[in-house]
């Protein structure tokens, strides 16, 4: 990959940033941090490495998939145990003041930050799905960062909302767990349902018997919603997130494999189609 993402590792614990700082960390030596604070909110999303995290008086063994949050004011560090795997993650602080401009727009942003505070519970595990699209929207933030198109500066604060803001969807619908209702409709229950099984064998006939309506039905909901079939939207989705992890450096194979593609020939064909290179060149490719 030409345009590096990755961040040059650093000991500073304070904001360059009056609202924001971004960080894709990917170590392979020793690093060492010692018990800290901040005065900001510090978004962390463990990737791979031999690491637990240590946070007031507990330390917590870390998987991929876990994301932590950890307010102004309390105590905490990593410990890394070995770099036998390399160590990744991002760091993403966001000051005060930032909240309470996103605040002002919706409570819904800070959810999250007001969970943390009252319940005192720091770190979150997502699926493997879930956790896949953040990163996806992790790289995206800072791959924008880096670039000085036009609506660059808005372009980016749009994409720390959306990326706050679904964190927070996620972490909410995990402590109310999702109902079917009336007022939620089929649509919106199928979109869900895809998106937390796009690892699965997706058809009509199987969406069908999760929901119980015709597949039929449920084809003519996907063409008068989004003008594609149910098979081109599951296609784009599973494409969108093996090119954010291709380009995480996750290894091509375990990548189609794991978003529901049964063999390399047809996950290349669709690749190509889609973006113009195959999965290979686009390592090899400058993004735009």
């Amino acid at each position: 990959m030409k345009k590096k993402l990755q961040s040059q590792f650093s000991n500073r614990q304070y904001m360059l940033s009056k609202d924001f700082e971004v960080f894709y960390y990917h170590d392979t030596s020793s690093i060492k941090l010692s018990t800290h604070t901040h005065d900001y909110y510090e978004f962390y999303l463990f990737l791979e490495g031999d690491a637990s995290f240590e946070i007031e008086d507990n330390t917590y063994t870390i998987a991929f998939g876990d994301i932590m949050l950890i307010p102004p004011e309390i105590s905490h560090r990593a410990i890394v145990h070995s770099y036998h795997d390399p160590y990744r993650r991002f760091v993403f602080w966001i000051s005060r003041a930032y909240c309470n401009r996103l605040l002002s727009m919706s409570p819904d942003y800070i959810y999250l930050m007001q969970h943390v505070i009252t319940n005192r519970e720091y770190i979150f595990h997502l699926d493997r799905i879930s956790f896949n699209n953040i990163q996806s929207k992790m790289l995206s933030l800072i791959e924008e960062m880096q670039t000085k198109r036009f609506g660059q500066e808005s372009f980016v604060n749009l994409k720390v909302s959306d990326l706050i803001l679904q964190i927070n969807r996620l972490v909410y619908e995990q402590n109310n767990p999702y109902q079917a209702s009336e007022d939620v409709s089929l649509y919106q229950n199928l979109c869900n349902y895809i998106e937390e099984h796009l690892d699965e064998e997706l058809s009509l006939e199987k969406l069908a018997d999760q929901f119980f309506v015709s597949k039929y039905y449920i084809a003519h909901l996907f063409k008068k919603n989004l003008g594609l079939s149910l098979h081109q939207f599951i296609t784009k989705k599973r494409l969108t997130l093996c090119k954010e992890a291709i380009l995480a450096s996750m290894n091509i194979t375990k990548t189609y494999e794991s978003y529901g593609f049964r063999d390399y020939s047809s996950f290349y064909r669709a690749f190509k189609k889609e973006y113009g290179i195959s999965p290979k060149e686009l390592l090899d490719t400058k993004p735009i």
